[in-house]
């Protein structure tokens, strides 16, 4: 039911489609920041951690990308929160 609700509301399920999209903006983010892609994967996958501890998020729609300025680079992070978590779970 939840599938079919998501399909409905345009959520988009984690397809091959989806996983070569991601891949690919990860490897644009590397050519423009002189950051690996598994360094970014990485730190995408220690971010989730941490954040789940405090809150519920929605792994599959969290975005973490680097973006390029003149002379600085910024982390740029999208985590949608589900909810929060009434007690820590560290």
């Amino acid at each position: 039911m939840f599938d079919f609700l998501q399909n409905i509301l345009g959520k988009e399920k984690n397809t091959s489609k989806n996983v070569a999209k991601e891949r690919l903006r990860l490897v644009l983010v590397h050519d423009r920041s002189n950051v690996s892609p598994h360094i970014l994967e990485a730190l995408k996958e220690d971010m989730i951690k941490v954040i789940s501890n405090y809150m519920e998020i929605d792994e599959e729609a969290l975005e973490v990308s680097l973006s390029n300025e003149e002379d600085s680079v910024a982390l740029v992070a999208n985590i949608p929160i589900l909810k929060m978590k009434r007690n820590y779970q560290g």
